[in-house]
């Protein structure tokens, strides 16, 4: 980190800080306990010792953190278009479009907001095979209303204090369950065996190997909390129960596993598995874990499921989820020694029915429309009588907030996960020392979603100190069920407007470049993927209605498509190719192919200055006519820059990006081709922390 950008996490953290401070304080041994150093003996992940993931229910990305600072929420300035040319903001409405709302109501985070659909049939109906613009018509008006921090404020202290991930996906285009198979199991049976694969949430008994099951071989200790409710077995519907305030909400989803379900007590997996807490005979949500935190038995990795009313699920009240949260965080802070070695990973199952504008990554379909460099086996479900056919995912974007003394500092993170990227992390913490590679994950998922070690600090991890607000005021008052509360559209529409302000970004592994060209008669787009992840691509087109087309690249690998065939009566093209945390890259033209007739054709090369962290670009003309191209960058203030080239004549063109931490956003036109455009746009990785976009939110 140079020292301007030091300067800059340093003065942005002190303004977190102040900001939290504002809404109140956790009360001082809370505060105190979070202050305490991480625990730095290597310097290394090997630091952690203990691993505890709290996967609540049912809430998208942009619904909850579409307007915090410095996340591609709503003010992303480089949206995917819907096939209309549209912003994929607008989603289609009957004869119009309908935009992101704030509902009315008072007190939103205290709202029970009506559940929707997010089931696997509705949800690919809303995906429309990439297009992603049907969520109106299958999940509702109310799939497009979200929330802001002075709804959920405890909710965008935690992420200000600590480090969200705003690439974070659930791994299936469905519900519940299947989501936390691959939380728990790296997949959903996806080839078939031990009663998979699994779409909903039938829960009828599965037979394929679980990951406590890979962790109990290996050595390393584990434990699911929760409470049993009426009974943590058939009769006890498996902790769900019809009091909300009890049980597990049928959340372990270890309990649809057959080995689980005919475990005997005295055995690892009923010990750590089917037992908990039991509030009915006068315990208290937490004592087991108290317990286990004050003797400081907390095992190595452990799993935390809350009662229904507590999950966030809709129609339950997204602050009862703050209460639950902040519960746990007092719990494991109540031990300062413990909680300077504890990962607390906080996420959600899936998106219920609430839109999220960040197209997923899935793998490439079979026939066509994309190719892929790693096999995606198991990726693609063939459909049956009553379910599409369709990829497995990954679906929408969920929260994800890293909480830790080695995550502090309101930092964002961008890489692309998901819920298997859990047990990688797992995987990278205790892999080392124990043999637990997971087998379920398919090669494509290894490729293309991270182990989140990038949204760690083990160097130098004690720099922040974080303040959230008190969660007092949002413990349920009373033991009920309500009814829905049904957002009303607005009359007058409008995008919402997302913070202003960079928010400190970890580097991230990428290293992408995709260059588009026409050759012949044919438009030709090339990936080169030179960094350590490999990366999803989704491409759309304005003038055709044959796409998107979705490409998946590994690390250190190429590929290239020929993707449209141009002809003297058909010569224009248009596609906008999407990669991982804002990369854009934009090919328009239209090439005269006449025999007999000079024109120009114009080739655009990028490179990055790794050590810098800038952006060199090699502009050739390939055509028999000269022309004049202008280049543009749109982060900063400098004049265009014009060039002549005569026919096979190249030119070198650099750009200094230190004055927006790496982040381009670079337009060439041509003067011969009024529908020319290249566009490239992204952040140069340097392996250095940085900022955040300084685009996000200032349209």
């Amino acid at each position: 980190m140079t020292s301007k950008n030091r300067r800059d996490f340093l003065r942005l953290a002190v303004n977190t800080v102040g900001a939290a401070a504002t809404m109140g304080a956790l009360p001082q041994s809370i505060r105190n306990a979070l202050a305490i150093p991480a625990y730095n003996a290597t310097g290394t992940i090997e630091d952690i010792q203990h691993i505890v993931i709290l996967m609540q229910e049912n809430r998208a990305f942009d619904h909850y953190f579409g307007t915090l600072r410095g996340v591609r929420g709503y003010g992303d300035p480089r949206p995917v278009s819907l096939p209309n040319g549209q912003s994929v903001f607008n989603q289609p409405n009957g004869t119009g479009t309908l935009l992101p709302f704030h509902p009315g109501a008072a007190n939103l985070g205290l709202q029970f907001i009506q559940d929707l659909p997010h089931d696997w049939q509705t949800t690919h109906l809303a995906w429309d095979q990439g297009k992603w613009d049907a969520w109106v018509a299958n999940k509702g008006t109310t799939t497009m209303a979200y929330l802001t921090r002075d709804d959920i404020p405890f909710h965008y202290s935690l992420a200000d204090a600590f480090t969200i991930c705003d690439g974070y996906h659930c791994s299936l285009l469905g519900p519940t369950d299947p989501n936390r198979y691959y939380m728990w199991t790296g997949w959903v049976g996806n080839d078939g065996a031990g009663g998979g694969p699994v779409i909903s949430n039938a829960e009828l008994g599965y037979g394929w190997t679980t990951f406590p099951e890979v962790l109990q071989n290996a050595g390393v200790s584990w434990k699911i909390y929760q409470d049993i409710g009426t009974g943590l077995n058939a009769a006890g519907s498996w902790g769900w129960t019809e009091n909300a305030y009890i049980g597990n909400y049928g959340d372990n989803s270890l309990l649809y596993f057959n080995q689980y379900r005919n475990a005997l007590p005295g055995t690892p997996l009923y010990d750590r598995a089917r037992t908990g807490t039991n509030i009915s005979a006068g315990g208290t949500l937490f004592d087991v874990l108290k317990q286990d935190v004050a003797a400081g038995t907390l095992p190595q990795v452990s799993w935390i499921v809350a009662p229904e009313a507590y999950t966030e699920h809709p129609n339950w009240p997204a602050n009862y989820g703050a209460w639950y949260v902040e519960q746990v965080l007092s719990v494991l802070t109540s031990n300062p020694d413990l909680w300077s070695k504890t990962a607390l990973l906080i996420t959600y199952d899936e998106n219920d029915g609430f839109f999220d504008h960040v197209v997923p990554p899935y793998a490439p379909l079979p026939g066509g429309k994309g190719a892929s460099t790693v096999a995606t086996t198991n990726e693609y479900y063939a459909g049956d009588p009553s379910d599409e056919a369709g990829p497995y995912g990954l679906g929408a974007r969920v929260p994800m907030i890293v909480v830790s003394p080695w995550s502090r500092g309101g930092w964002v993170n961008s890489q692309t996960f998901d819920h298997t990227s859990i047990i990688r992390f797992i995987e990278a913490r205790f892999g080392r020392q124990y043999s637990i590679p997971e087998s379920n994950i398919t090669p494509w998922r290894r490729a293309v979603c991270g182990d989140l070690t990038t949204a760690f600090n083990f160097r130098n991890p004690n720099d922040a100190f974080p303040t959230l607000p008190s969660t007092a005021g949002y413990a349920p008052p009373d033991q009920l069920r309500h009814n829905d509360y049904i957002p009303v559209p607005p009359a007058t529409q409008s995008l919402p407007k997302q913070e202003q302000g960079l928010r400190p970004s970890r580097a991230l592994p990428y290293e992408l470049f995709v260059h588009g060209r026409v050759d012949g008669t044919s438009f030709v787009l090339d990936f080169d993927n030179t960094g350590n992840q490999g990366a999803a691509f989704h491409v759309t087109s304005n003038n055709r209605s044959d796409g998107p087309w979705v490409y998946t690249v590994e690390a250190n690998r190429k590929l290239s498509d020929t993707i449209a065939p141009l002809s003297a009566t058909a010569p224009q093209y248009q596609f906008s190719v999407h990669g991982p945390a804002g990369y854009l890259r934009e090919f328009a033209g239209n090439p005269t192919l006449a025999t007999g007739r000079a024109h120009a054709n114009i080739e655009v090369v990028s490179g990055y200055d790794v050590a810098n962290g800038n952006i060199a670009l090699r502009i050739t003309n390939r055509g028999t006519a000269s022309t004049r191209v202008t280049v543009v960058n749109r982060y900063g203030t400098g004049y265009p820059r014009v060039f002549l080239l005569l026919p096979e004549q190249r030119i070198e063109d650099y750009w200094d990006l230190r004055g927006s931490y790496g982040w381009y956003d670079i337009s060439i036109t041509d003067s011969a081709d009024a529908s020319f455009v290249r566009r490239l746009a992204g952040r140069v990785e340097t392996g250095r922390d940085s900022m955040s976009d300084p685009a996000i939110a200032t349209v």
